[in-house]
């Protein structure tokens, strides 16, 4: 009896063989892409608030007027399903849609251009092969003249994004090489953390220029400067490699806690980064030279002198002292420090020492929730005081820790604390860009 295999099965199992082959790979690729579209926090903008996933209708606040997320799931009547691989690929580094209509640059597309033909590869499978199909059309985005003429962003486009794909140091290394390319382009953190020229330029796309990640004020709160080289000790000058890894994987560290929008870019974002990728990221951003900031020169000793008067409870005629011991210093204690992992400290927090107080008295009035991540599950909560301030009380308080333990914020009015009252949302949930506030 001939027991050889025929042709045929040969055939048959070679083919199998290399089916499942290709299957793997696909799922492999489909995969990756998941994992770098969070890194490029793609939902954030993509996903409207208990919307499907990816399926656009999410307001993006600019100085221009609120403009809308589109649709990217593969669906071929209101989504991207009829991309080509290209067509994606020039959305993404080029702003320009499969119809040739010019995307608005709250689409970082300056920052995409760096995204490696692999890793567009890979995004593309995913999107197309990993996204469930949503058939919904969003908003139209309906800015006033001459902003809604798209045409215009092309001249924008010509004075501002250079397209270049990213380009390794070849003085550094691979760590450092990895963060630079997630921090400069998918990740795109200089789109709140570099100042914005006269038409919302960013200044700088790379770190050729040392006002890239410098820090800035956008939609009244403040984006901290990220350049953490040096000998100062403001913002991540002061931070250990792990203490940026611990911020980006949990929103917390032994320094500070999250808050505003980036609370949303740790949660659905870099907490699910690798830890190897967050280390390179926190590699990168210690790379960046800096000099000592102003703020380190005006910073004193710890504060004793704050801390004893609170200790004593000898706040005499100081109002905001008298207002932090009944309000805050359970938390934050009466040296400022409150409690690693838990409770941010208050002493040189970039927050409570920004030029614009608006960031601080969102949370000071609308409270704030660390976000609930794979290695720190509990959403730790700082409730609201805008119940039990009022705005002079507000006022009177925030001067104070903005000038307690050495720290340089400057006074806050009444008034300031009236407008902000008066734009907090009903539910008294704010968003805002921030790093370490």
């Amino acid at each position: 009896m001939n027991t050889r295999p025929s042709l045929l099965t040969l055939s048959l199992c070679s083919s199998l063989l290399l089916n499942g082959i290709a299957m793997a790979a696909d799922n492999d690729q489909i995969a990756r892409g998941e994992y770098l579209s969070r890194a490029g926090d793609c939902a954030a903008c993509h996903t409207a608030p208990d919307g499907k996933p990816f399926a656009g209708g999410q307001a993006i606040a600019s100085p221009f007027g609120d403009i809308y997320a589109t649709n990217i799931t593969p669906d071929p009547d209101t989504g991207i399903g009829n991309y080509t691989r290209d067509q994606f690929a020039r959305a993404l580094r080029e702003g320009v849609r499969a119809d040739g209509a010019k995307l608005y640059p709250a689409m970082p597309y300056p920052s995409y251009a760096k995204i490696t033909d692999e890793d567009i590869d890979a995004l593309y499978a995913y999107f197309m092969k990993g996204v469930e199909p949503v058939n919904n059309t969003p908003q139209e985005t309906d800015l006033s003249f001459p902003f809604n003429q798209r045409w215009g962003i092309g001249a924008w486009n010509w004075m501002f994004t250079d397209g270049k794909s990213f380009t390794p140091d070849a003085e550094q290394s691979d760590r450092i090489n990895r963060g630079a390319y997630l921090v400069q382009g998918l990740a795109h953190c200089g789109s709140c953390h570099t100042p914005r020229g006269l038409l919302f330029q960013e200044k700088a796309l790379d770190s050729n220029e040392d006002i890239f990640l410098s820090g800035t004020d956008l939609n009244d709160w403040h984006a901290p400067n990220l350049r953490g080289g040096g000998e100062g000790s403001s913002d991540l000058q002061g931070w250990s490699n792990q203490d940026i890894v611990d911020y980006l994987a949990t929103g917390r560290n032994d320094h500070n806690a999250v808050t505003g929008e980036m609370t949303s870019v740790v949660e659905h974002s870099t907490s699910h980064l690798s830890k190897d990728d967050l280390l390179s990221v926190a590699e990168y951003l210690k790379s960046l030279p800096r000099e000592s900031a102003a703020s380190s020169s005006k910073q004193s000793s710890p504060g004793e002198d704050t801390t004893a008067m609170l200790t004593a409870a000898d706040v005499g005629e100081n109002l905001g002292a008298r207002l932090y011991l009944d309000n805050c210093n359970a938390c934050h204690l009466a040296n400022g420090q409150g409690a690693k992992q838990v409770f941010p400290s208050l002493v040189g927090n970039s927050l409570v020492n920004a030029k614009d107080p608006t960031g601080l008295l969102n949370v000071m009035l609308a409270g704030a929730r660390l976000p609930s991540t794979p290695d720190k599950p509990e959403a730790l909560a700082m409730p609201d005081f805008s119940w039990r301030l009022s705005d002079e009380e507000a006022a009177e308080l925030a001067t104070f820790v903005r000038s307690a333990w050495g720290n340089h914020g400057g006074n806050v009015s009444a008034d300031q604390v009236s407008k902000v009252r008066s734009s907090l949302p009903e539910d008294g949930v704010t968003s805002a860009p921030d790093f370490d506030g």
